[in-house]
């Protein structure tokens, strides 16, 4: 992540520190050794040597905590990235707003067919009794 924002880790792990109350246990969390382990594995060996007898477990974040590090962090990069989410929700917004109509369609069409799978089911049943 902090490769991504273009800042050191520590810039990154202190900046979440600091703004610990953004971050839900469902926003970042710290491996523990066996999914460091599992990790590593999974894609090969430390080929710098770097991290290899690391003293503390690195953090990850999802992808909520991924969106707040680009609203605290103040690196070139996460500023771009904040902006662009922000975009994105608009554009999301106004994609919904303008197609309101077809979803609302789409809702009736699905409703009648659990009704109608609903009504299969029962007059199924009724040739059992």
């Amino acid at each position: 992540m902090a490769e991504l924002y273009g800042v050191e880790t520590k810039v990154l792990n202190k900046a979440m520190k600091r703004n610990k109350e953004r971050f839900a246990s469902s926003f970042c969390f710290k491996l523990d050794k066996s999914e460091l382990i599992s990790l590593r594995f999974h894609f090969g060996t430390i080929e710098n040597k770097r991290g290899q007898h690391s003293k503390y477990m690195p953090y990850v974040y999802t992808e909520q905590g991924v969106a707040m590090l680009a609203g605290i962090l103040t690196s070139k990069t996460a500023i771009k990235i904040s902006v662009l989410i922000i975009e994105m929700f608009i554009e999301m917004r106004k994609f919904l707003q303008s197609n309101a109509q077809v979803f609302q369609r789409l809702d009736r069409v699905e409703l009648k067919q659990i009704e109608k799978s609903d009504m299969e089911v029962i007059s199924r049943l009724r040739d059992f009794e």
